[in-house]
């Protein structure tokens, strides 16, 4: 409870303070220390507290990774402000470095929410870095040749110039993705609201760099902090359903995987057109996608695996109850047998359950033998078997006269030999689909044939 209260009150005093700095920028339009330096950069880092203490409606992993960015973006605004007032002569690449950060967290968070899975699949966080590494570095790169035209400086200072709209305009592309795949919400209005802010308000800055028209210290920075406040303000509240699915997430990186491609393959064909340093993430995204290619494999391993083992017998080997009645669903005509032990109990009771596992394993590999090609075998729990099979009427007798007969000489145990036998019951499948109605012929039909001690026994229709 004292936390909810904390977390309210974080919020209104970062809503009031946002609302203070605009009145206060309107008012006093030269730069002061109070206004640009403390009272802004403070909006960013009350901002980054929201997000850290977002309530349990959100993924813990946005709201930290949301929470990170925009601190460290506040910290990068604190030192650029704090030089332009004190001229510190704080190393540049401290805050643009930190600005550089924002990108990337951001991508990762928002994408994200369109997954609400409380821990982070390996696959979607190496498909969100490919996507930002390779999208980001490929973009910077092809823009980079034609800016450095008409940008002064160096290679490394041209491509962090270029790096801010191509982050910005991934913002906007993500914040435009973002409404048409999620529900009109309170939290997908302060989420897109909050991208467009902080995207526009940038790119206004850029451009108005470019044409010398800037000032420090403009009402329109209001922009950043005010985008910063409206995205953590969003994990305040719950998302409904997106249309999102993994594929949107895979088809991204295999396109930036094919961008980073041709970068390095435009680089071998006119060597020093592009900076040394701007190839790194090209080779970067590649080896991850080799990363990735190794997690997806082993996940698609391990789910055909999961597959198989929800469709088998762990001690048998033989196909489960799922499986068998999957089948039966799906087959056209045939025969269903229904198999049961007769005595097993006893040996199970006398000679332990090892043993009476043992006996189970050598039943099913001996019935296995005499089931036809095509056949399905299949344990359905304790000492009951079933089979699926398409024959006809003198071959499905022939059948369960060939299973009986597996069990005709003695099972050899660890400690002794033992007899036992089996009753079967079979019936003819007359209509795909009617489960309830060919396992209760069989059944009937089984018990006939363990009441009469008959062996075996065809279904005869009601009598």
């Amino acid at each position: 409870m004292i936390r909810l209260k904390l977390y309210l009150g974080i919020k209104w005093v970062t809503a009031l303070s946002v609302v203070t700095h605009l009145i206060l920028r309107a008012v006093f339009t030269e730069p002061n220390i109070y206004i640009d330096l403390i009272l802004f950069n403070l909006i960013g880092i009350l901002s980054a507290l929201i997000a850290f203490n977002a309530p349990q409606v959100t993924d813990r992993v946005v709201a930290v990774t949301i929470g990170l960015g925009v601190l460290i973006w506040s910290i990068g605004s604190f030192l650029s402000t704090w030089d332009s007032f004190y001229n510190s002569q704080i190393p540049d690449w401290f805050s643009e470095f930190s600005y550089s950060l924002f990108y990337p967290l951001i991508f990762f968070s928002v994408i994200r929410t369109f997954t609400k899975r409380v821990k982070i699949g390996a696959l979607e966080l190496l498909d969100t870095v490919i996507v930002a590494v390779g999208f980001t570095s490929v973009l910077t790169a092809f823009l980079l040749k034609p800016a450095m035209i008409g940008f002064e400086g160096s290679a490394f200072t041209v491509f962090i110039s270029i790096l801010y709209p191509v982050g910005d305009i991934v913002l906007l592309a993500i914040a435009l993705v973002y409404a048409l795949l999620s529900p009109i919400s309170i939290r997908s209005l302060l989420l897109c609201s909050g991208l467009l802010s902080f995207a526009l308000s940038d790119l206004f800055f850029i451009w108005s760099s470019l044409n010398s028209t800037y000032k420090f210290g403009s009402i329109t920075d209001d922009g950043w902090v005010i985008g910063l406040f409206l995205l953590s303000l969003s994990l305040s509240h719950s998302s409904g359903e997106t249309k999102f699915s993994e594929k949107i997430s895979s088809y991204s990186a295999t396109i930036a995987l094919i961008a980073s491609a041709v970068l390095l393959g435009v680089a071998a064909l006119k060597p020093n057109y592009f900076p040394d340093f701007i190839l790194l993430p090209g080779f970067v995204t590649i080896a991850l996608a080799f990363i990735r290619m190794s997690f997806a494999l082993q996940e698609a391993n391990m789910a055909g695996t999961e597959r198989v083992l929800a469709r088998t017998d762990e001690l048998t080997g033989l196909s489960n109850r799922r499986k068998f009645l999957q089948e039966l669903r799906e087959i056209k005509g045939g025969y269903i047998f229904l198999l049961d032990l007769n005595g097993f109990k006893n040996i199970n009771d006398s000679l332990g359950h090892e043993a009476g596992d043992q006996l189970l394993r050598q039943v099913a590999n001996r019935f296995s033998k005499a089931i036809p090609a095509g056949a399905l075998l299949a344990r359905l729990g304790g000492d009951e078997f079933g089979v699926i099979a398409q024959l006809d009427a003198p071959e499905a007798s022939d059948l369960a006269l060939a299973i009986r007969a597996t069990l005709s000489y003695p099972v050899s145990l660890p400690n002794k030999q033992v007899k036992i036998d089996v009753s079967i019951g079979y019936a003819p499948i007359e209509l795909t689909g009617e489960v309830e109605r060919s396992l209760r012929a069989a059944d009937l039909a089984m018990y006939e044939a363990k009441r009469s001690r008959s062996g075996v026994q065809l279904w005869q229709g009601d009598k």
